[in-house]
């Protein structure tokens, strides 16, 4: 059974963050690690959210207890996404190096393959501009996104880290490159669709579907969360991209349909893996 570390936020009643993805990851077949951020009542878009911001000192003791259980020498995924404080970045960064550097052992004499790394750089939005403090952004570009494996911002988060244009899919393509690492890049507008981009060095493909008239929050994190269970299941990159954005295509039509405040992630069950009529995939080099 693959097993994820997920370093991210812990909201009660809103399906974003880290608590979205260890549920789509859990009807995946992929247990998962949650280590909070913070620890909200709610999304903030609805509203003060209550609860609190976790002490980076106590995410550090999670993060040491998981290591002493020599768990991360299982872990076969790494995902991250919103912080609150840089301190907190930096304990993720230095989780990532032991991770990375943990003795690794197979399932039943298997060979044991090595993690894989997704950083979301949960740091703003078209509109909203920056979200996060900018040490804390600062922290994420020079602490995370080298250690990526995979790089996932939005559109607009991959203009901040770049200083690129990122309005169309020629300009995205064009920042994305300027990682120097893969990149999943949600949230591109092309037309009447919306998409997402999956950049390696050699090719890249683009995942295009109609664009809803509204979107429960916690879209990117589905969409990071699906990405890495289809590689976890040997799916190349074009693949993986195209099953990922249906089913997050797929969840967002049945919440629009139900009219659902929320993204019914655990309702949408094994449609979460299967590819969806709506997504038009393109491949842009």
């Amino acid at each position: 059974m693959p097993l994820a570390l997920i370093i991210s936020s812990h909201v009660a009643a809103s399906h974003v963050g880290g608590t979205a993805q260890a549920s789509a990851l859990s009807i995946l077949k992929v247990d998962s690690m949650v280590v909070p951020t913070v620890v909200y009542g709610r999304h903030p878009g609805w509203g003060p959210p209550g609860g609190a911001k976790i002490d980076p000192a106590t995410m550090e003791g999670m993060l040491a207890g998981i290591e002493a259980n020599k768990l991360f020498g299982q872990t076969d995924l790494v995902l991250t996404g919103y912080f609150a404080f840089p301190e907190q970045v930096r304990a993720a960064a230095h989780a990532i190096d032991a991770v990375r550097g943990a003795k690794r052992k197979g399932y039943g004499g298997e060979a044991a393959r090595q993690p894989i790394v997704i950083v979301d750089p949960t740091l703003g939005d078209t509109g909203k501009g920056l979200y996060v403090p900018a040490d804390v952004a600062k922290a994420e570009a020079d602490e995370l996104v080298p250690r990526a494996d995979i790089v996932a911002p939005n559109a607009w988060e991959l203009a901040y880290l770049t200083g690129q244009e990122t309005r169309t899919p020629d300009e995205a393509l064009m920042a994305a490159r300027r990682l120097g690492t893969p990149a999943l890049v949600s949230s591109i507008s092309q037309g009447k669709e919306i998409g997402v981009i999956y950049a390696e060095p050699s090719e890249a493909w683009m995942a295009a579907h109609p664009k809803a008239s509204a979107a429960p929050k916690g879209t990117g994190d589905l969409l990071t969360a699906l990405f890495g269970a289809a590689i976890l299941d040997g799916l190349s990159g074009s693949y993986a991209l195209g099953r990922a954005v249906g089913g997050v295509a797929e969840t967002v039509a049945a919440a629009n349909a139900a009219s659902a405040t929320e993204l019914p992630i655990i309702a949408m069950a094994q449609r979460l893996k299967a590819t969806s009529p709506s997504v038009r995939l393109e491949r842009l080099a």
